[in-house]
């Protein structure tokens, strides 16, 4: 999951910290938090973990392992919020323009616990409204191309959004078979942490 699912996958404002702290920031730093953002990170991964044995998922890095490999499942998370931005049995799309507000908010009013890189990116996604803006093709274009340039080993020019339009409607099976079961599996996790306050 990338990160619309994993901002709306949370339950408390504490929790959107967490999960966006969470690929930032180093295992041993992450008991310095406030117990709130605590659970968020612990959230975080508990759906990835969830996400990387989910046979859907499976079937989606299908669609990226011939150009990729080994990366396929960073772009098959990209892909994921294209259909969570525009999926609009979870929120309409006023709902979604509401939800992505209210995380730039909450994480801005959190901004102490933020490191430098996190705060960096942080401007360029409210700027561009990322992620309300993953509902567009253009936009999950953008993401792949930042991910290609992030690999060590990748070309930039590997043509995995063409691969994401080619077989969008597959990909859109597979977010239909996973993204139920990702929703109850973090409100178990969610119900697990809330009897640990």
């Amino acid at each position: 999951m990338n990160y619309l699912a994993h901002s709306f996958l949370t339950f408390t404002d504490g929790q959107i910290v967490g999960q966006f702290l969470e690929d930032f920031i180093r295992n041993r730093d992450r008991f310095s938090f406030p117990k709130d953002i605590q659970d968020g990170i612990t959230l975080h991964r508990a759906i990835d973990t969830f996400t990387d044995s989910h046979p859907a998922i499976h079937e989606a890095k299908k669609v990226f392992a011939p150009l990729v490999r080994l990366y396929a499942g960073a772009f098959v998370d990209v892909a994921m919020d294209y259909f969570v931005a525009n999926d609009m049995s979870l929120h309409s799309k006023q709902g979604w323009k509401d939800h992505s507000s209210k995380v730039y908010r909450v994480l801005n009013q959190n901004y102490e616990f933020l490191p430098e890189n996190f705060r960096r990116m942080l401007v360029k996604m409210e700027e561009g409204d990322w992620l309300y803006n993953y509902r567009h093709e253009e936009n999950i274009g953008y993401s792949m191309r930042n991910v290609l340039n992030k690999a060590k080993y990748l070309h930039p020019d590997i043509p995995v959004h063409d691969a994401f339009l080619k077989n969008k409607d597959f990909l859109q099976q597979c977010y239909d078979e996973f993204f139920p079961d990702v929703l109850e599996h973090a409100k178990g996790i969610n119900a697990l942490l809330q009897l640990e306050n």
